[in-house]
């Protein structure tokens, strides 16, 4: 199966939650571990672009295929938004991060 991830407030909880950095989504990372131990092809995409992607994808030690958000159909999709990008979505809890989007992407590193 194609199982994608989405990074921000999915793989990564942003710094504008924790004050200073962004820092691993744990719970999430399990998952995604878990996923891929299983054998599945594993995705990683991000709406703040592939770079954004990949460099989170070695932070966190995983391994992936980057891909543009969206370019390809997957089995499922985790993300923190409601999407339609997968045949199953599963909308992943924002940790306290009430930031509108629009306002953190134009202010994120």
């Amino acid at each position: 199966m194609k199982i994608a991830f989405d990074v921000d407030d999915t793989l990564i909880i942003p710094s504008v939650v924790t004050g200073n950095r962004d820092v691993p989504n744990y719970e999430t990372v399990a998952i995604f571990r878990w996923f891929k131990a299983q054998g599945n092809d594993m995705i990683i995409w991000s709406g703040s672009g592939m770079d954004w992607a990949t460099t989170w994808a070695e932070k966190l030690g995983l391994e992936a295929r980057i891909i543009v958000k969206g370019s390809e159909k997957v089995d499922i999709a985790f993300d923190d938004c409601d999407v339609t990008l997968g045949t199953v979505n599963v909308k992943v809890r924002r940790v306290e991060n009430s930031i509108s989007r629009a306002d953190w992407n134009k202010n994120k590193n």
